[in-house]
């Protein structure tokens, strides 16, 4: 009887460790270095795009398949990347295996984080392998990691790449980034609301990293802390004068063009929710505020930063600062109080509260399409760079409308446009 209740309890224990484990896909690893092997053997591009989508895209998990869909990966791109860069994918290759030998840790830290936020819901984990442009992001209760940059070391073999990015995002790596990365996009499938606006975007993801190293005990090596850390005056001057903007491009995903002082946000972000976890009383309610926040809700947002102490002024009051320096349109000739514009029209002038940066300009176009947006050139800047010269072709009788954006018109002083989305409309007359 001894020896059966043992097999039903190991029975049991097989069972529950195999469900536990299912939340954890690395098929897609396995299948992409056997597709690339198989490449290796021919010349023929086709041959290699019937070899890579045989033998990974359409065997691919379903995050895989959502990772693909959310970067535009597709057949031709893995080509294209296995072709260009042998040196690299050999060097990495051992790393990317070893993500099933730290399928326990993955689990564990996953309890951990359990045991620090009760309500934490599942998730899936899946380890990808993607087309060298992302290291991780979410799809509904997915996490989707690239394990080709998850993985990379300081030791990886970057000789070919020509992109900067690329070759530093492997300097601070190490194997063990890929648990903490996991726990990054973990928090992400648990949180609410994606509000495009520095402030909220950057709090989403800075306060992911905070759990992560509440989860790891050990603080995060990440590139743009140390920067920041090391510029910390400077960065808050000037990110007090966008955090209310949707000019994401400055702060967030901008590795490609920033360098050294790329993803700054998260930086930011991180030492906000920190400084937040670290006032409160009660650590367990600062972790759930923290993983809760709704980041579609302005107001709760910004009493956060404020309850942070990140700045020693209220929210409100920087607030207030940012809308008495932000530039405003103050004129656009001939549109303005105009009941019909003269069709004969060549020029429209758009002017500003305030000196803008020259070249610093876009326009978008308004639900109704391209057939309404009348600007064909930009001229330039006149009146000491505080009217925007705007070339245009009208037609008799016929409305037009275009945005201006607060993320695409910035003062010289550093800041962007008040109006987060300005519609400029007019209608032209008889001829």
């Amino acid at each position: 009887m001894k020896r059966f209740t043992s097999i039903i309890f190991s029975l049991v224990f097989a069972s529950a460790f195999s469900q536990k484990s299912a939340k954890i896909f690395t098929s897609d690893i396995d299948n992409f270095w056997v597709a690339y092997d198989s490449i290796q053997k021919t010349d023929n591009h086709t041959q290699k795009l019937d070899l890579i989508k045989r033998l990974y895209t359409d065997k691919a998990t379903k995050g895989l398949k959502a990772f693909m869909k959310s970067r535009n990966y597709n057949d031709s791109a893995y080509v294209k990347v296995i072709d260009k860069y042998p040196k690299f994918w050999n060097s990495v290759r051992p790393n990317t295996l070893t993500i099933k030998t730290k399928t326990n840790e993955l689990e564990a830290s996953v309890v951990k984080l359990k045991e620090i936020y009760p309500e934490l819901k599942d998730a899936e984990m899946y380890f990808t392998i993607g087309g060298l442009n992302s290291g991780g992001t979410v799809s509904d209760n997915m996490v989707l990691v690239g394990a080709e940059l998850a993985t990379g070391l300081s030791s990886t073999d970057v000789s070919e790449f020509k992109d900067e990015w690329l070759k530093g995002v492997f300097a601070m790596q190490s194997l063990d980034n890929i648990v903490s990365l996991n726990i990054h996009e973990y928090i992400h499938t648990q949180q609410t609301g994606n509000r495009r606006r520095v402030l909220n975007q950057s709090i989403k993801e800075g306060s992911c990293d905070l759990i992560a190293e509440l989860v790891m005990n050990k603080p995060l090596e990440r590139k743009y802390v140390s920067y920041g850390l090391a510029h910390a005056d400077k960065v808050k001057d000037r990110f007090k004068k966008d955090m209310f903007t949707g000019n994401l491009a400055n702060w967030l995903y901008n590795g490609r063009d920033k360098g050294e002082s790329a993803d700054l946000g998260y930086y930011v972000g991180y030492e906000i929710s920190k400084l937040y976890y670290q006032n409160a009383k009660n650590k367990k309610q600062a972790i759930k505020d923290i993983i809760e926040l709704n980041y579609d809700n302005d107001k709760a947002v910004e009493d956060f930063l404020t309850q942070s102490k990140f700045f020693k002024e209220k929210t409100k009051d920087l607030m207030k600062e940012y809308q008495k320096n932000s530039p405003a349109v103050v004129k656009i000739d001939p549109v303005n109080g105009s009941v019909r514009v003269n069709p004969d029209t060549k020029e429209i002038r758009i002017t500003f509260s305030k000196e803008m940066v020259p070249e610093y300009y876009s326009f978008n176009l308004s639900e109704k399409g391209k057939e309404y947006m009348p600007i064909t050139k930009v001229i330039g800047m006149e009146n000491n760079d505080k009217t925007l010269v705007l070339g245009v072709n009208l037609k008799p009788d016929k409305e037009y409308e275009f945005f201006l954006t607060n993320k695409s018109f910035r003062s010289k002083e550093g800041y962007s446009l008040k109006d987060e989305k300005l519609l400029i409309k007019f209608k032209t007359g008889n001829r």
